[in-house]
């Protein structure tokens, strides 16, 4: 396979594939492929749930996937196969070109495959098939082709939200010459800052600080030193004139130079062309040089190409940048030396300072305009920077309005240096908002979604939410934030920061997915009591005891009213409902009273008719996590049995060998002490972990870590006494979520369970803990067990937890 990704292109040669790291979406079963391809037929997508390798070919793959192929049958044919079978074949639909780049799209949404071609996705739709037996686990996206290479460019794998076409426009701002498909739908969007760029000041006198005198005629041509010194070599005439006299050079000569360095394209005669070349020479503007060169050879060869009349039309090769990550407009400009000007301020027309740092770079108008319209407008306006070397800045972070300017010589956003969404990728956002710093404001719009997390979620939020360019990534959070509603109110309580607005839109939202009501009402009164720590109704429960609600609410006592409703009460256990019923949230509250005496009557009457049904308050979620429910003791529906099958993709193999979870122990691992025996599903006659010395008494204990990837709502738990009569009495179960603070999730005290050799005896977790969940779990005594001669050995051969698995 032939590789060029100098931000040009990729080449798949024939019968291969490109795979990458990039090429992969965020959520299995969903997800968006945009791309540019040049082929002359068989531009071939490949959808898998695992990577493929390079030699790989999707007709030689057994595994389950979906293939895509644009111009089949020598680019007469669209077709969609499915696991090498054949779903798809339609005539004349989304054909290639061999001419040209051409742009496409391709969505899979739960088995919903959408292809549509131009530069937007869900724009220009020309073909949508659903797969009746949908494929929910495709993530990696590979590029293929059949007997011919094909080239592709601009790749982006995006997720699928609810405003699509938004999201594409904060990822993707490559310039183009030509307007492709829905592109002038998209222009009447894009407002003044997307057309801006240097041919705006292409022989214009604003800003400009040095002009050439050509022809008899001595025309004077305003130019900008530090663009001309960025490409080519003027020597010192830069340093020290402030005209250039070029007597033996026409002015349409002239013209073409400078249009080819600030916009990257130009026309000039062919009789012209010669001239063209040795002024490019003679300022060593070498690409340009080139391509005089290239032209005029073609000319030599087949004069039937040119009219000595008629015009020659030259393009920068890099004039249609990858993905945006380069100067505007791919102009012909060495990006290093422009940021060697930056570093040494030479050619320098402006400094800038920034209040309470003093100077803080040397810089150029031209550049900074080019940019931004706000900085143009300060500099041309008539406002003081207009006729000043100097700007001050008050009020600005110097770190992000150091990076900003960075960004603006280089054309690049430092990722090492903006991962910290909390304070600089912020603060960048927000001046490249109020600079007008359009691509910049894409591309840390681009690395928010990036470092889109169920645990980077409310942090997200919390910061965007005041700047209303980004309703793009609010929206994406709030969807996030809804889909792990369990993991996102439990993790942190970081929540409860959230406004109103933002949090009542998570617990409408349509994909709002959670293990139990009781999650959403204990989630709702947290925020409400703008809590600092995590816990259940119960405890609210108690607090009410003592006080009221209005004290205890405070500014957010109103909010109770409006989001109680919010909870789908008639879900909650009736058992629940009727200690709610008799709660003091019940007796003071007479919202939160009425709605469990509705769902109490609701499960009492039986009557769960179509007006019930058909109402929202009476329908269950989806839940966030997979239910492991335990069935009997010794079954194969735990989460130890699932972690053994590679969570449900392979045969079963012991889940410590295959390191999906890791057990610890209070004592050293020995014949006797072996973790890998917890979790083998096979009895052993001796299997015991030892005590140790900790606060100064002793403690045997079993410790397990389920993996960084995954966490439990253990509701049931099951142990197996070795071949001992060694019984426990006394011991926890506890959960923790970093290995350090435990939480008791069941407390043993005199529990005689536990009285033959081989044993299984299993509990139920009870009460608002078995809610939480939690990456670390172990069993641990508290008492000595019945064997007088080693009274601290903990007899176990077997151990399986239940619950609510992510």
């Amino acid at each position: 396979m032939i590789e060029k990704n100098q931000k040009k292109f990729l080449t798949v040669a024939p019968f291969e594939c490109a795979w990458g790291n990039n090429l992969r979406f965020r959520e299995a079963g969903r997800g968006c492929v945009a791309f540019e391809a040049f082929a002359h037929n068989d531009v071939t997508v490949v959808f898998r749930e695992h990577v493929g390798s390079q030699h790989y070919h999707y007709k030689r793959d057994n595994s389950p996937h979906y293939t895509v192929i644009i111009g089949s049958h020598r680019n007469r044919r669209l077709k969609i196969e499915v696991d090498g079978k054949t779903a798809v074949d339609v005539a004349g639909v989304g054909l290639c070109c061999s001419s040209a780049f051409q742009s496409y799209w391709i969505s899979i949404y739960d088995g919903l495959i959408s292809i549509g071609k131009g530069r937007y996705p869900f724009q220009n739709l020309v073909f949508q098939w659903l797969d009746s037996n949908p494929n929910f686990s495709v993530q990696y996206v590979g590029l293929s082709s059949w007997d011919k290479h094909v080239g592709y460019r601009n790749v982006n794998v995006l997720p699928l939200t609810q405003n699509h076409i938004s999201l594409w426009k904060h990822v993707d701002y490559g310039e183009f010459e030509g307007k492709e498909d829905g592109e002038e739908e998209m222009e009447n969007e894009s407002g003044q800052y997307e057309s801006w760029g240097l041919d705006n000041f292409l022989e214009s006198w604003e800003l400009s600080d040095i002009f050439f005198v050509v022809g008899e005629e001595e025309k004077t041509v305003p130019a900008h030193k530090v663009i001309l010194a960025a490409s080519g070599n003027f020597g010192s005439s830069l340093v020290s004139q402030v005209v250039i006299q070029l007597q033996d050079v026409s002015y349409p000569v002239l013209h073409a130079f400078l249009q080819y360095i600030y916009t990257g394209h130009t026309k000039i005669l062919e009789s012209q062309l010669s001239s063209l070349k040795a002024l490019s020479l003679k300022y060593e503007v070498m690409a340009l040089v080139k391509q005089c060169e290239e032209m005029t050879e073609r000319f030599k060869l087949n004069k039937k190409l040119f009219d000595s009349g008629n015009n020659v039309e030259i393009s920068h090769p890099s004039s249609r940048p990858h993905c945006g990550i380069a100067f505007p407009s791919g102009l012909p400009l060495n990006m290093q030396r422009l940021k060697q000007f930056q570093i040494t301020g030479e050619y320098s027309d402006v400094d800038i300072y920034v209040g309470g740092h003093g100077l803080i770079a040397p810089s150029h108008k031209i550049i900074l305009a080019l940019w931004s319209v706000p900085f143009c407008k300060m500099f041309t306006n008539g406002m003081s920077e207009s006729i000043s070397s100097k700007v001050l800045f008050q009020d600005v972070p110097l770190e992000a309005f150091e990076s900003m300017l960075e960004f603006m010589y280089c054309g690049e956003l430092n990722r090492e240096d903006t991962m910290d969404i909390g304070t600089l990728l912020l603060q960048l956002l927000l001046l490249a908002d109020q600079f007008g710093v359009s691509l910049l404001h894409q591309e840390c719009c681009k690395t928010f979604l990036e470092c889109l997390s169920e645990d980077t979620v409310c942090p997200i939020l919390q910061a965007i939410l005041s700047v209303p360019s980004c309703k793009l990534i609010e929206e994406t959070c709030e969807r996030k934030f809804s889909m792990h509603f369990d993991y996102c109110t439990t993790a942190s309580i970081d929540f409860v920061l959230l406004d109103e607005a933002t949090f009542s839109s998570i617990l409408k939202h349509p994909d709002l997915t959670v293990t139990s009501e009781e999650r959403v009402l204990n989630a709702i009164l947290l925020w409400c009591l703008q809590a600092k720590d995590l816990y259940g109704w119960d405890i609210a429960d108690e607090m009410m005891l003592h006080s009221t609600p209005e004290l205890l609410f405070g500014e957010r006592f109103q909010s109770v009213e409006y989001l109680l409703p919010l909870v789908r009460f008639p879900l909650l256990p009736y058992p629940l409902l009727k200690k709610l019923e008799r709660s003091h949230l019940s007796r003071k509250i007479p919202t939160f009273d009425f709605l469990v005496n509705e769902a109490v009557c609701y499960l009492e009457s039986g009557l769960a008719n179509l007006q019930y049904e058909q109402n929202a308050r009476f329908q269950h979620r989806r839940s966030s996590f997979k239910e492991l429910q335990y069935i009997c003791d010794g079954d194969s529906n735990g989460v130890f049995y699932f972690a053994g099958t590679s969570y449900g993709e392979h045969p079963w193999v012991n889940p410590v060998l295959a390191k999906r979870i890791c057990i610890s122990a209070s004592s050293p691992i020995s014949r006797h002490t072996d973790p890998k025996v917890l979790v083998s599903r096979a009895y052993q006659g001796t299997s015991f972990v030892g005590p140790r010395i900790e606060d100064e008494k002793n403690s045997a204990w079993w410790m397990i870590d389920i993996g960084q990837d995954h966490q439990l709502m253990c509701n049931y738990y099951t142990l197996r006494q070795d071949g001992s009569r060694a019984y426990i009495r006394c011991w926890n179960f506890q959960g923790s979520l970093d290995g350090k603070s435990w939480t008791n999730l069941r407390v043993h005290e005199n529990d005689p369970t536990m009285c033959k050799p081989g044993q299984f005896a299993s509990w139920p977790m009870i009460g608002p803990n078995a809610l939480l969940p939690f990456r670390f779990f172990r069993v641990i005594l508290t008492a000595p067990t019945t064997d007088e001669s080693n009274p601290w050995n903990f007899c176990i051969c077997f151990l399986e937890l239940y619950g609510y698995f992510r």
